[in-house]
């Protein structure tokens, strides 16, 4: 039977009954609550804790009290997870950070959200909390996040706890013997790598490319990153304030270099993982082919999939025809110039983000380099692609938390994850149309020409559909005008129904002349990939990957697999 809860709803004034006085102490709100929420985590009192809550309201949990992302929603679910999880973990030592503040995202929504830390019997934590007026006069959580910092008896080798090693001559031997992996065992990413290093955790990472970065630098050379900077940081090593708020993929490519030398991470390039079988006794064993031939097996306690979700695998479509067509057929991972086809005249297949692989192949961007080298292109868009640009949508979605002046990273990173995704979603319902009005005259150019615009998912815009399909959106940084001008044209009417000697004939008779078609159709899906490395077995007990499952937490990625010890990492 359905609830109330099914459909989150926004704590707004009206639906509160209340009306927010100008004056509002959030210190004082923040300690009165924390002074109710304390003794009651002590005690691990349940129902006092639930009633500091709203019937409707979110407590999201990552790690901390569950060893898994998870995310209650509701006054029932709530307490069952408390009831389960609070004695067990022993969550106590709660405390109200300073710093309080009143977020007022529109008029008729606001909340004081505050910051606190915690420890559990296995870790130390920090968390969210937003509290809104009630109409009791009570301050209630809306939404409240715990998160795992660390944990006890295992800090991050950083700081004062940093390795000390005044023997350069010890050095050297050290980082050879890592490099070579001459003892011990191994597991795989950059980023993962890191922090496995710094909790003095062994890793190796197994890079197919000559060097590192060459996944970033062999891409089309007009690559820019489309999400900024701030977003996109590695631990430990963020970069420098000069930076361009939009990476070029170039620039991208040698800073993974330099930060991989820079944090010592132990990489093997030009070697590719052949097999990874799981033993009886649940470690793996894992193959590796180096680039001279030789090969080298490892039992391992763990093995990350860092292989992107998009698994690094082109989606190439098959049409009636295609060994008909006299010109040339091209994957958009194979475009590297627009100058390569000058005097040519270009299709591109898909007009959105190349399906599910985030930030790397935009349509609209390869279209828009075709067009810098004078060549005739036009995008075929085989359904509504949400658009909006960098330049107005970007502050609005990702400003309060990711932009410059807005404040620590490691602090907002906690701050952005603490809000519920179905939650997030309904703000960004209001935000996608804000952004649509500053786009306005972009937008209108764009239905004149006959460019099938969306919303998004539910209408949530860029963010959500991001988390939720991984594709269906463009981020505009320019190539919307040419579109408008006409320089760069549009064929939308009808689907494809065969490829011809000359070029692609549609549902409708019409055809549409190409020397060079070029698929902006994504990739297999990292499933695929690890299917491959790992067989069939283990690989039909891997859960799904990407999008959201029931409580609005990603699937796959960065938690339990389905398979013990098996991972898989991607996103920022």
């Amino acid at each position: 039977m359905a609830t109330v809860f099914d459909k989150p709803a926004l704590p707004t004034l009206d639906r509160l009954g209340v009306s927010l006085q100008a004056d509002v102490d959030v210190q004082k709100v923040a300690t009165e609550w924390f002074a109710k929420f304390v003794p009651a985590a002590s005690a691990k009192d349940t129902t006092k804790i639930v009633d500091l809550f709203l019937e409707d309201g979110w407590w999201r949990d990552h790690l901390a009290l569950t060893w898994e992302l998870r995310t209650f929603h509701g006054a029932a679910k709530i307490k069952k997870f408390l009831d389960d999880q609070l004695a067990p973990f022993d969550f106590s030592g709660v405390k109200l950070c300073d710093g309080a503040e009143l977020k007022r995202p529109y008029p008729d929504l606001a909340w004081v959200q505050a910051i606190f830390d915690f420890e559990t019997n296995v870790g130390i934590g920090s968390g969210v909390v937003r509290l809104v007026p009630t109409a009791s006069g009570e301050w209630k959580a809306f939404t409240l996040y715990t998160t795992l910092e660390e944990l006890k008896g295992f800090p991050e080798r950083i700081g004062p706890n940093r390795n000390f090693l005044p023997n350069h001559g010890k050095w050297l031997s050290q980082r050879e013997e890592e490099r070579t992996f001459s003892k011990g065992d191994p597991a795989s990413g950059l980023d993962a790598a890191a922090r496995l290093k710094m909790l003095g955790v062994p890793a190796l990472v197994i890079e197919r490319q000559n060097r590192i970065g060459d996944q970033w630098r062999y891409r089309y050379e007009a690559l820019c990153l489309h999400d900024p900077i701030w977003y996109d940081h590695l631990p430990y090593l963020p970069f420098p304030p000069t930076w361009p708020v939009f990476t070029p993929a170039q620039k991208l490519a040698g800073w993974l270099e330099y930060y991989a030398e820079a944090m010592e991470l132990n990489v093997w390039t030009n070697a590719e993982a052949e097999n990874v079988k799981l033993l009886d006794d649940g470690k793996y064993e894992v193959v590796v082919k180096k680039g001279d031939g030789t090969k080298r097996t490892f039992t391992v306690d763990h093995v990350i999939m860092a292989v992107g979700f998009g698994g690094g695998v082109p989606k190439m479509p098959s049409f009636p025809g295609q060994e008909e067509f006299q010109g040339q057929i091209l994957h958009s991972t194979q475009h590297k110039s627009g100058r390569d086809h000058i005097g040519k005249k270009v299709v591109i297949i898909g007009a959105c983000t190349s399906g599910r692989e985030v930030r790397r192949f935009y349509s609209h961007d390869l279209a828009s380099d075709y067009v810098e080298h004078g060549v005739d292109v036009t995008l075929f868009q085989r359904s509504e692609t949400y658009v909006m640009s960098t330049k107005n949508g970007m502050p609005r979605v990702l400003g309060e938390t990711f932009w410059e002046g807005a404040g620590p990273t490691e602090l907002n990173d906690r701050i952005h994850t603490s809000m519920p995704a179905f939650m997030m979603k309904e703000i960004h319902k209001r935000i996608t149309k804000d952004i649509a009005e500053d786009d306005k005259e972009t937008l209108d150019g764009l239905r004149k020409v006959g460019f099938k615009l969306g919303w998004g998912s539910d209408g949530a815009g860029f963010l959500y559909n991001a988390m939720s399909r991984g594709g269906g959106y463009y981020l505009d940084v320019g190539t919307c005008q040419k579109i408008i001008d006409g320089k760069i044209k549009i064929k939308n009417d009808s689907q494809i129904e065969r490829f011809t000697k000359t070029g692609l004939k549609f549902e409708n008779g019409t055809e549409l002349e190409a020397d060079v078609i070029l698929f902006a159709t994504g990739f297999e899906g990292a499933t695929r990939v690890i299917k491959r490395l790992v067989g069939d077995e283990v690989a039909s007990r891997v859960s799904p990957i990407w999008a959201l499952d029931k409580e609005g937490e990603q699937n796959g990625a960065w938690r339990f697999l389905g398979v013990p010890n098996l991972w898989f990492m991607t996103g920022m």
